[in-house]
C-alpha cells in the first residue's frame, strides 16, 4: 500500500524572467500572441475573466496543481508567490466544486498577485469582482471545496490544455489568456512586431471601407464554380 502524499509539496528554484522582459508584453492582444506563436498558447476557450473589464494582466507563472475540489495547491502557490506573479493553478478540471473563492482573491489582491488564472470553477463572482483581482476561471459555482490536500506548487502543470512551467509569461485580456515559454520570449516580441504591422495595415483598410482584401479575392477567384 502506498503511504499517503504530503499535504502540499513546494518545489523551489525556478527563475523568474526579467522584469524588463514580461513589461515589453504589456497590453498585447492575446490574439496577436497566438499568431506570433503560429495559433498556439492559448488556454481553453472556457476560461474566461470573471471580470470582463478587469482582464488585462501580465506576468510570469507560479504554478500549482490541486486535487479536485480542494484548495491546499492554490494557497501554497499564494504563499510562495511574489508581488507581481500570476497563479495558475491545474486541478484536472474540476467543475463540482469552486477552486477559489472571493475572500482569497482578495488576499491575493493585497499581497500584489498580478492574476489568478485556473481551468477549474470559482465561487463568490460579486465578491470576486469587488475584490479588483484580474481573475479567470471556467465559470461560477456556489460549491466550495476542501482543504484535505494533496497539492504541489512549482510544477510544470497542463492547465486549459496548455503546458505552463513557472517562469514561462502568462498575458490575459477579455479575450482569454495565452502563454509564452520563457525561452521563446524574445522570438515571440519580434514575430508580435510584425504581426502588430500587418494587424494595423489591415485595420485602417477596413476603417477606409474595404470590403474584402485580396486573400479573398484569390480566394473566390480560385473556387470550383458549380
Amino acid at each position: 500500500m502506498l503511504d499517503n502524499p504530503p499535504l502540499l509539496t513546494i518545489h523551489r528554484g525556478h527563475g523568474r524572467p526579467d522584469k524588463a522582459l514580461i513589461e515589453r508584453f504589456r497590453g498585447a492582444q492575446t490574439s496577436h500572441l497566438v499568431d506570433a506563436m503560429d495559433g498556439r498558447g492559448a488556454m481553453d476557450w472556457r476560461i474566461k475573466p470573471v471580470d470582463p473589464d478587469n482582464a488585462a494582466f501580465v506576468g510570469p507563472a507560479m504554478t500549482a496543481f490541486a486535487y479536485p475540489a480542494d484548495i491546499v495547491g492554490m494557497i501554497g502557490a499564494m504563499m510562495e508567490a511574489v508581488p507581481g506573479d500570476v497563479i495558475v493553478l491545474a486541478n484536472d478540471s474540476h467543475t463540482a466544486a469552486a477552486a477559489i473563492g472571493d475572500l482569497v482573491a482578495g488576499m491575493m489582491k493585497n499581497r500584489g498577485i498580478a492574476a489568478f488564472v485556473t481551468e477549474g470553477l470559482a465561487r463568490d463572482k460579486v465578491g470576486i469582482v469587488e475584490a479588483g483581482l484580474p481573475l479567470f476561471c471556467a465559470g461560477i459555482v456556489p460549491t466550495s471545496p476542501a482543504a484535505n490536500g494533496p497539492g504541489v506548487v512549482g510544477i510544470p502543470v497542463v492547465c486549459g490544455g496548455v503546458s505552463v512551467r513557472p517562469g514561462d509569461i502568462v498575458v490575459g485580456d477579455a479575450d482569454g489568456v495565452v502563454v509564452i515559454p520563457q525561452e521563446r520570449a524574445e522570438a515571440v516580441l519580434t514575430a508580435l512586431d510584425a504581426v502588430r504591422a500587418a494587424e494595423a495595415k489591415a485595420v485602417a483598410a477596413v476603417a477606409a471601407g474595404a470590403t474584402d482584401n485580396e486573400k479573398f479575392r484569390k480566394l473566390v477567384a480560385g473556387a470550383r464554380i458549380l
